[in-house]
C-alpha cells in the first residue's frame, strides 16, 4: 500500500515539519493574472489581441509617414494611449481585488480533524 508522512507544525516537530514542506508544493490559492514584474507586457499583449486597438495602432503608424500624415503624430498617439491606460488601471484594480480576496482566503483558520 501507499503511505504517506503527516508531520505536525507545532511544537517539537516544528524544525522536521520546515525541514519536509520545503521538498512540497504549497496549497496557497493564486488567482491573479499579473506579477508586479510582468504586469506592463502581459497587459499591453492582452490588449493588443483586440481589433480596436489594433487599428488605433494601425492609424498611429500610417500618421508616422510623411506622405499620409493626416494630423500631429502626437493628436493621433492620445486615443490609444487613453484607451490603454485606462484599461490597464481597470485590470490593475480588478487584479489587486482577486490578490487582497486570495490573502484572505490563504488565511483562513482550518479545523483539522485528529481521530
Amino acid at each position: 500500500g501507499k503511505h504517506r508522512i503527516v508531520i505536525p507544525c507545532l511544537g517539537r516537530f516544528k524544525e522536521e515539519y520546515e525541514k519536509v514542506s520545503k521538498l512540497y508544493m504549497n496549497n496557497k490559492i493564486r488567482t491573479t493574472r499579473y506579477t508586479l514584474l510582468n504586469f506592463l507586457p502581459r497587459n499591453l499583449f492582452e490588449q493588443f489581441h483586440r481589433v480596436a486597438n489594433l487599428y488605433f495602432l494601425f492609424l498611429v503608424v500610417l500618421n508616422w509617414v510623411p506622405l499620409v500624415e493626416a494630423f500631429q503624430k502626437e493628436i493621433t498617439m492620445l486615443p490609444l494611449i487613453g484607451v490603454l491606460t485606462i484599461i490597464a488601471v481597470k485590470d490593475g484594480l480588478e487584479d489587486y481585488s482577486r490578490y487582497k480576496m486570495d490573502k484572505q482566503i490563504n488565511n483562513l483558520v482550518t479545523k483539522v480533524y485528529s481521530g
